[in-house]
């Protein structure tokens, strides 16, 4: 990777739990890695119970040359409402928040401010919920935060729940450009772009596509989805 490109990747952990239903952490540290990104969004990284432990272990990631970042977790998570954000070394953190989402179901989202490669970075990590509803006020909540910050070039990464064409998210995300469709869930035969990134004006996708490669389609029922990314 040039210095002048990021690798962003985002994966749904399904807390660690494969399509033969084996909780194997091990086996998604394994994939994660092969993703070669410098900043990975997790999302169902914590058990879904209170105290909502980590499914996938700091000590774990740590080991493995990770840095997770902070967000005000409650103890023993990774992440918040099951969003979390690791990162390798060459990317620093200039600040993080979580955001309160509305909807049925408990939902959050996560920002980090980094300093990367490719200069300064705002990558916010989500998981929105099951109704288009839900979901379309749950991406205004992230505008409006963002639209409270000092401009920076800015990533939405994660799973967006959404089956449709990215259009019908186009409104709800205004000065975002949602990236094309790559196909990466159920994991053993995608067919639906759950996944996504959202990118910022400043930004540009030089690639992007969904992981495939072994142990990707047994270790959760969701694929990582990766951007490369380049200012413009």
């Amino acid at each position: 990777m040039k210095a002048e490109q990021i690798r962003i990747a985002s994966y749904n952990l399904q807390k660690c739990v494969g399509i033969d239903l084996r909780r194997r952490p091990d086996r998604t540290l394994s994939v994660i890695g092969n993703l070669k990104a410098a900043v990975v969004v997790l999302q169902e990284a914590d058990k879904r119970l209170p105290p909502r432990p980590a499914a996938l272990p700091h000590e774990m990631a740590e080991a493995d040359g990770w840095r997770v970042a902070h967000f005000g977790e409650p103890g023993g998570s990774l992440g918040w409402h099951g969003n979390a954000m690791l990162l390798r070394s060459g990317v620093t953190t200039l600040n993080t928040a979580h955001i309160e989402l509305p909807g049925l179901e408990p939902r959050g989202a996560i920002r980090a401010d980094l300093m990367t490669p490719i200069g300064p970075l705002r990558v916010l990590g989500l998981h929105l919920g099951l109704i288009r509803r839900y979901r379309l006020l749950q991406l205004a909540a992230v505008m409006r935060h963002l639209q409270k910050l000092e401009p920076m070039p800015t990533v939405l990464a994660g799973d967006f729940n959404e089956w449709g064409p990215a259009r019908a998210l186009d409104q709800a995300t205004p000065g975002l450009t949602i990236l094309p469709e790559r196909p990466s869930f159920p994991s053993p035969r995608p067919v639906a772009a759950l996944d996504r990134f959202a990118l910022s004006s400043e930004l540009r996708a030089l690639d992007h596509g969904s992981h495939t490669a072994r142990p990707a389609r047994v270790a959760s029922d969701h694929l990582p989805i990766w951007a490369d990314l380049a200012r413009k």
